[in-house]
Formats: C-alpha cells, structure tokens, sequence
C-alpha cells in the first residue's frame, strides 16, 4: 500500500518494492527497497518523466528534506523524483549491528554483503523502473557513490537512462584501493594547510587536544572511544563546502576548567561523538573500501597501510616536534571498529570483507566508450573526496560525456550550488551549453 502526504509545495508518496538479494537468483531469497516519490503540488496530477537520485556514501539513506530545497526544486520543474533508499540504507533492509546477526555469524554476513555495492544497486534500480515509469528510460543523478553507481549503470543497463547527471562522482575504472589512498592523503594535507591558513588559531588548538588524548583515556558519552587518530578523523568535514568553519567551532572551545583541572567539555564530546558514530550509517564503514575491489586482490585495509606512507599523519610525531597536527579525511581504519560501539560487532565481518580476493569489475571500459547516453559530469577541482585526476581520465574513455570542472564548489556542490549546479549539467547533458 502506498502512502501520500504533502509538505510545503510538494507531494510526497512512500513506495515499497521487493527484489532478489541476488539478482543472478531472482527465484531465490528477496530483500524490500524503500523509496519516497517526489512531485510539485501544482503537477501532481500530471505525466511527467522521471529522475532516479542516487544519493553518495556508500551506505546512506536517500535525502529527508523538507519542500523542494535546492537541486530538488529545481528537478521538480519538470520532473517526478524518486529518492532512493539503496539496499541496505535507510528503510531498505538495513544491515547494522543490529540486523546483521539474522544472517549468521561473520562469514555469513561477509558473504551477505558482497552483494551490497555498485553492481546490485543498479540491478536494484533496473527491477523497480518497470514499475515506476512503466519501462520508460529515466534520468538519474548521481552524487559522489551515487555517480560511481551511475558509472556501473553505464556498463550495465544503459538502455535504462534518458540521461545520467554525475555530481562528484567519476570514479577510477581500475585503481585499487591502494592507488586511490595514495592520491587521497596528499589532498588532505592541502586541505589542512588551508584550512589552518584560515584558521591559524587552530594549529595550536589542535596540537592541545591531541596531546590530551594522548595523556588520557577519553570515552564519549556513548561509549565510543575518542582516541587521537579518531579525533583526527574529523578533518572529513574539510571535503565540503562548510567544512572548515565547521571544525573551527568545533575546536574553538574543547575545553573546560572543573575543580579536577582542564578537561574536554561536555559541549566538544556531544558534537564529535555525532560526527564520529556510524550509528546511523554503519555499512559505510564496512563497504567503503569494497567499493574499489575490482579483482583477486584484497582491500587489506588500504587506508591504514596507506597511511603508514606518510609519516607527517603521526600525530606523536607531529607533537614531540613543532609540527601542526594533520587531520585525515575520507577513510576507513580497523580501529574505528574497537572505537565505536555501534562497529565493534562487527569488526570481524569488517576483517572477512577486507581480505576477500573474489571482487568482479564494476565498469566495462568498451560499454563506456560506445556510450551512446548523454551524460554530463562536474568534477571538483582538488576534490578531497574523489580524485580530480582520476575522473578526468575516466571522463575521456565515456563517449559524449561532457565535464564541467569547477572551484567554485567542493565536493557537496549539488546541495549548496543546488539548481544552479543541476541546471547546468542538465544544459551540458542536453548540448544547450
């Protein structure tokens, strides 16, 4: 049964669907997707086509906006919405520490989620197309691991799409993960030199906390545990366009004076504990690094061997000398999974996924260069997220692609460029520009 309901000029209505849990089985176990169909009040009634949105992660549930904010409003003017719970977020079969336990013990829920990435997506959006627009091709936007997704959709089911939008989201067709990081972590460095430019206040505010942390045993009042390469992990926020005011304030006032000496305020423990739990998107952490497994080797924990390339991430290092403390960025380590208690159940799942050898591809080079979809794609400059250098290559072996290369957003440009950002790669997509 579908469920409408309205909030300021829009119509919202809830749709559920069931597909195989393996798409090579369609007759054997099945898993239910969610997705909440967007329409403008004054078209409610009428035919219009369709835009699939493809959120960013891996592992988040679609957008919970409220009204027609943004890239939304300006989707609206001429189509219907539909916003994707992908397998495993949001209401679609989530998998957490909760779940995840009903498959078994961790080899079985290893095995489960192998069917989590890219590839299963798609098929995911394949079976449900016949139902929503009635086997009419759609667009589809794709934001960050939604453009990696539409990527795949490329290879696998072109004749699915109207036209693909890629916001941040061209990916490596055949990096490891490996060669990912060791792109990655020089991006964050300059991403931290410039936020301590803006900032240079924070070099010494930082250098304090990590120095308390490393003195003191910090648990945050939910239980996870706030050690020095946790709160380094925060420098995440650095990739967005708010990002390093974000951490400013975060860090401005860490401390407390009590009748015991300095301390972490109760204020600085509440917001990082929020930025640093996966609670509510735990299968980021376990799928991150799948997401480049192309192969028979494993993903090994690419970051944290990666990161023992660059020493300057020491934080010990970085304080017994003068040194700024380096933050890091998008990146998965096994001890967030002793860290954070909505992981630490499953830090031998996390184990089992990170040394399997039996990855399929994910993109077929000759499918892309015989595209015959248009396609249109903004790649950030210096992107902390998604290699700008990477993309580039990748948006010249998709036939007819058209890039637009910016500054003058990071990398979560289609939520604050919003219309502006759509509008134009739906022009570039269409040859209007």
């Amino acid at each position: 049964m579908t469920v409408s309901y309205r909030q300021p000029g829009v119509v919202l209505t809830d749709r559920r669907f069931t597909v195989p849990l393996d798409h090579d089985h369609p007759e054997g176990e099945t898993i239910e997707l969610y997705a909440r169909e967007v329409v403008a009040s004054d078209k409610a009634r009428q035919d219009l086509p369709w835009l699939l949105y493809l959120q960013g992660g891996p592992g988040f549930g679609a957008d919970r906006s409220v009204g027609r904010p943004g890239w939304l409003g300006r989707a609206l003017k001429e189509y219907r919405v539909l916003l994707l719970d992908q397998r495993g977020t949001g209401h679609s079969t989530p998998a957490n520490r909760q779940t995840l336990p009903l498959r078994g013990g961790p080899a079985e829920q290893a095995d489960y989620l192998t069917r989590f990435r890219a590839d299963s997506i798609v098929r995911d959006c394949e079976a449900i197309r016949a139902e929503v627009t009635g086997g009419a091709p759609w667009t589809v936007l794709g934001q960050s691991f939604g453009g990696f997704c539409l990527t795949t959709y490329l290879c696998l089911a072109p004749e699915g799409l109207a036209t693909a939008v890629i916001t941040g989201g061209l990916p490596a067709l055949d990096a490891h993960a490996d060669d990912v990081y060791r792109a990655a972590f020089p991006r964050v460095e300059r991403k931290v030199a410039a936020h301590y430019a803006r900032y240079p206040q924070d070099v010494e505010r930082a250098r304090r906390i990590a120095d308390h942390l490393l003195h003191h045993d910090v648990v945050l009042p939910n239980g996870y545990r706030l050690t020095v390469e946790a709160f380094q992990s925060l420098g995440i926020v650095l990739g967005t366009g708010d990002g390093s005011h974000r951490l400013h304030y975060l860090i401005e006032d860490a401390f407390v004076r009590t009748p015991h000496g300095s301390t972490l305020s109760d204020a600085f423990q509440e917001q990082a504990q929020s930025l640093l739990s996966y609670a509510r998107h735990p299968l980021y952490a376990l799928v991150h690094e799948s997401i480049y497994g192309q192969d028979a080797r494993p993903t090994a924990w690419s970051a944290e061997r990666v990161r023992a390339e660059f020493p300057q991430f020491d934080a010990a290092k970085a304080l017994a000398g003068d040194e700024p403390l380096l933050f890091t960025g998008e990146s998965i380590h096994p001890w967030m999974f002793d860290c954070d208690p909505a992981l630490r159940p499953l830090r031998e799942t996390a184990d089992r996924l990170a040394a399997r050898t039996d990855w399929t591809p994910l993109y077929d080079r000759a499918r892309l260069a015989a595209n015959t979809v248009p396609v249109a794609a903004a790649v950030y400059h210096d992107d902390m997220y998604v290699d700008t250098a990477h993309s580039l290559r990748t948006a010249r072996t998709i036939r007819g692609l058209r890039t637009w290369v910016t500054d003058e957003f990071e990398h979560d440009g289609v939520r604050t460029g919003g219309s502006r950002v759509l509008d134009r790669l739906l022009a570039l997509a269409r040859n209007e520009a």
